[in-house]
């Protein structure tokens, strides 16, 4: 019997597969990283539009926002009548940041790394980690373009 006849891989063919496929597997994650996170950045902003689209509506019954000052007395003032559940973390897993008073209100999300360094008006953002703003029924801190 000579070696030619035999059926298996050689070690080296299986070497060589095995960093064709790591290789492939390093150009991949990064972009799938990215992706997920910019998943979680857009369940946010939906989310941060339900709670505000929930104030508004607040607002138009009662005459003035409610008064809160964390995520979970603004879901005890809107939840039931203005929204089934009010979403009270973003989707990186952290609290959203609530300034609510009588005649203005902010809602934001203090991103990925979850350090709020708070909101500029008019801002777009570029990383993940930078804040995301809602207030008056519009983002006044968003992200725009790639993401890093």
């Amino acid at each position: 019997m000579s070696r030619h006849d035999s059926r298996g891989f050689s070690l080296l063919e299986l070497l060589i597969t095995l960093v064709v496929i790591g290789i492939i597997a390093a150009m991949t994650i990064p972009n799938l990283l990215a992706a997920i996170d910019k998943g979680k950045q857009k369940r946010t902003m939906a989310d941060m539009r339900s709670i505000g689209t929930a104030v508004e509506a607040y607002s138009v019954d009662n005459g003035r926002y409610p008064v809160a000052s964390d995520a979970s007395t603004l879901a005890l003032a809107i939840s039931s009548n203005f929204v089934k559940v009010m979403p009270e973390r973003d989707g990186w897993d952290h609290s959203y940041v609530v300034n609510s008073e009588t005649t203005a209100y902010t809602v934001f999300s203090s991103g990925k790394d979850g350090a709020p360094s708070g909101c500029v008006i008019g801002t777009q953002t570029t990383q993940f980690n930078q804040d995301i703003c809602f207030s008056h029924g519009q983002f006044i801190q968003y992200p725009v373009g790639p993401q890093n």
